[in-house]
C-alpha cells in the first residue's frame, strides 16, 4: 500500500530521506535554522562585561556576548581580516576584548575594530565598518534569541505567537515569571536522530503509555493516547493522588507566586519552531533548546528553572529533576531507535500518523513549505 492509498482514519509523514540527506539537513539550516529566531543562550549564564557563549545556529558559529553597558550582543564569531574563528572555546570571559589569535586583530565587546598591526599605517579603515558581524539579538523569557537573517522575521509574530496561540493569551506564560526564575539544573543530551523526530516525538503523546510510566502515573490522561498541545489552553492535569510534578507524585517545592488557580495541578507543553520546547508546571519551568549538527545528531540542553530562593536555599531538587530527566532519556532512545530505520526501503515513502497525532502533519507541512519541497 502507498500513501496515497491510506484509509482516512491516517495520515502520510514525511519520507525517510528527509531525516538522513545531507542536502536536505543543508536547506533546513539555511531556510530555517539561520532565517528563523533561535534560541541560543540564557541570560543569566552571561553574567558580567566580557562574558562570552560561542553557539552553533545553523552552519555559523555565533558569539554572545554581554557589554560593558550590560546589553547582550551577538555576532559572527569570525575575524574580518582573514576569516579566522573568533573565539574556540564554548564559554568564558575576557576583560577587555576579544583578539583574534591569528594576526591579533582586536574587537572591543561593542564589535568594533580597536587594534591591529600596523592599524595606524592604515587610516583609511573605516574601524565600524570592519568590525565584527552583527547578528539580530532579542531577550524573551530569560534567553537571549538570535537571527542571522539580514531582514528577520517579527519576534511578536513568530516566537511569542506560538506561545499564546497554544495557551490562548500572552497573559498564561506572564504568570510563570520565567525571565525571574533560577538555573536549578542543566541536563545536555547527545541524541543520535535527526531534530524533525524530537519535535516530532515532543508534539504526540500516543507514545506515552508505552514508554513513559512514571509520566502517566502523574499525568493519567497522557495514558489516553492525546498530547496537551493537542488542545489550545488545555493543561493536562495531576492525578487525584498527585502531590506534585516528581518522580513519584511526591510534594514539589514552592508554587511560582503568579500561577493562577486554573494553573495549579497542570501541565502545559509548548512547541516554538524551530528548536525550542517549554514545560509549565506550578513549581517550576523546564526549557529544551536544540541543537542539530548532523541529520542524524542533535544536541539537547536541558534547563530546570526554580524561583531563586529555592535554587539559594540549597533544596533537594532530585524528585523534580528525575522525573522529566527520565521522559528525556525514554523519548531520545525512542527517537534513536526510529532514526535507525530512515533509510530503510520500508520507510521510502514515510510512514503514518494516527488521529491523535494528525496535528503532526502541520508540521510536516511547515517544514516541506519552508523548504520549497
Amino acid at each position: 500500500m502507498t500513501t496515497t492509498d491510506l484509509p482516512p482514519s491516517l495520515l502520510a509523514t514525511l519520507p525517510g530521506t528527509y531525516y538522513t540527506d545531507p542536502a536536505i539537513f543543508g536547506l533546513e539550516q539555511s531556510k530555517i535554522f539561520e532565517a528563523d529566531w533561535f534560541c541560543a543562550v540564557r541570560s543569566a549564564d552571561l553574567a558580567g562585561p566580557g562574558s562570552f557563549e560561542t553557539v552553533q545556529v545553523g552552519r555559523e558559529s555565533v558569539l554572545v556576548s554581554r557589554g560593558r553597558d550590560g546589553k547582550l550582543t551577538a555576532f559572527l564569531n569570525v575575524c574580518r581580516h582573514r576569516g579566522a574563528r573568533l573565539c574556540t572555546s564554548e564559554s568564558g570571559t575576557v576583560k577587555r576584548a576579544f583578539q583574534c589569535p591569528y594576526h591579533a586583530w582586536t574587537y572591543g565587546l561593542d564589535g568594533k575594530l580597536i587594534a591591529a598591526p600596523n592599524l595606524t599605517g592604515m587610516p583609511d579603515v573605516d574601524r565600524t565598518a570592519f568590525g565584527l558581524t552583527k547578528v539580530h539579538l532579542r531577550e524573551w523569557l530569560g534567553y537571549a534569541w538570535v537571527c542571522l537573517a539580514d531582514e528577520p522575521p517579527p519576534f511578536d509574530g513568530t516566537v511569542v505567537a506560538a506561545v499564546t496561540e497554544r495557551l490562548g493569551g500572552e497573559s498564561a506564560i506572564e504568570a510563570y515569571g520565567v525571565d525571574g526564575l533560577a538555573l536549578g539544573k542543566r541536563i545536555e543530551y547527545d541524541v543520535k536522530a535527526n531534530w524533525k523526530q524530537i519535535i516530532e516525538n515532543f508534539m504526540e503523546c500516543y507514545h506515552c503509555a508505552t514508554i513513559h510510566p512514571e509520566l502517566t502515573e502523574v499525568l493519567p490522561e497522557f495514558a489516553d493516547g492525546y498530547a496537551a498541545q493537542y488542545y489550545v489552553g488545555h493543561g493536562a492535569e495531576f492525578g487525584g493522588d498527585v502531590q506534585g510534578f516528581t518522580i513519584d507524585g511526591s510534594e514539589g517545592v514552592d508554587r511560582l507566586p503568579g500561577v493562577t488557580e486554573d494553573q495549579d495541578r497542570k501541565y502545559y507543553a509548548i512547541t516554538i519552531r524551530p528548536q525550542v520546547f517549554v514545560n509549565l508546571v506550578p513549581d517550576h519551568v523546564i526549557l529544551h533548546r536544540m541543537f542539530p549538527l548532523a541529520p542524524d545528531r542533535t544536541l539537547v540542553r536541558c534547563d530546570w528553572l526554580y524561583l531563586p530562593g529555592v535554587v539559594e536555599s540549597g533544596r533537594d531538587l532530585t524528585r523534580s529533576i528525575e522525573l522529566f530527566h527520565r521522559v528525556n532519556q525514554q523519548d531520545f532512545e525512542a527517537c534513536e531507535r526510529c532514526q535507525l530505520a530512515m533509510d530503510s526501503r520500508s520507510y521510502a515513502n514515510g510512514g503514518v500518523l494516527v488521529p491523535s497525532e494528525h496535528h503532526i502533519g502541520e508540521f510536516h507541512d511547515w517544514v516541506r513549505t519552508r523548504l520549497g519541497l
